[in-house]
Formats: C-alpha cells, structure tokens, sequence
C-alpha cells in the first residue's frame, strides 16, 4: 500500500530522480521559462518555490542550502539577487504550469514551466539575405 506517499518517482531510481529535478529546476532559474513533461513540471514546481522561498530569507544556511541543490553557482546568485526580491511580498505560488499539447514522438503530455511575471521575448527572426543574380545572367 501507498499511504502518504505522494508525488511521482517519473519511473527513475532515486538518484536518476534527483538529479533530473536538479536539472529542471537549475535551468528554470536560468532561462525564466522551460518546456517539459507535465509530470516532471508537476514533481518540479514544488521543489522549485522552496528554492524561492529559501531565497526570500537570504541568510548564509539558506544560500548554503539552495547551493548544494542548483547545479550553477551563476544561477545560485541569480536566485538571491534577482529572483528572490521579485516574490518579496508573494505568499507562495510563484511558479506557474502551463499544459501545452502532445509532444510529437510519443504523444507525452507537455507543459511550460515558468516563474510568475517572467517576459516572454520573442526571438528576433533573421532575414536571410537573398542571393544576387550575377550580372551577365541578368542581361
């Protein structure tokens, strides 16, 4: 029987299971905004705003901590000097799952994972510079 043991094991050994939730939350911090499984947001999120909450206390054992846990140190500053400061006034429910579709391999369900406030950019499409036609073809 599965009393009180809730949450996903995503089909990983412990380790395997940690180190994908490490994973998921570092690059969260990092880039604002991840696309994943639906599962793996769900099993994330919470580990991700007691990352944020840690932040919001800013003492050395809560910097330690969220240190041993983000994979980038970048990212751990990241966390304390922007991050963190944005949720100052915010009770909890920092991160939102946005359900995106089926992916198009196996049909797993996907989702967005992505802080609260986080702007969406738009990647600057280049123009591709059209080939010029040499002079004598032209005439």
């Amino acid at each position: 029987m599965r009393h009180l043991n809730s949450g996903s094991k995503l089909g990983k050994q412990p380790a395997h299971r940690r180190a994908v939730l490490r994973s998921l939350v570092t690059n969260l911090f990092e880039h604002g905004r991840i696309t994943t499984t639906l599962t793996r947001a769900k099993a994330a999120r919470p580990v991700a705003e007691k990352m944020i909450t840690l932040g919001k206390r800013d003492t050395l054992q809560s910097r330690r901590q969220a240190a041993s846990y983000i994979m980038l140190p970048a990212v751990t500053q990241k966390l304390f000097s922007e991050i963190a400061p944005k949720f100052a006034d915010r009770a909890g429910g920092y991160i939102r799952i946005i359900q995106a579709g089926n992916r198009v391999g196996d049909n797993a369900k996907v989702a967005i994972l992505e802080l609260i406030g986080y702007e969406y950019k738009a990647k600057e499409k280049k123009e591709k510079a059209k080939k010029e036609e040499p002079a004598e073809a032209k005439s």
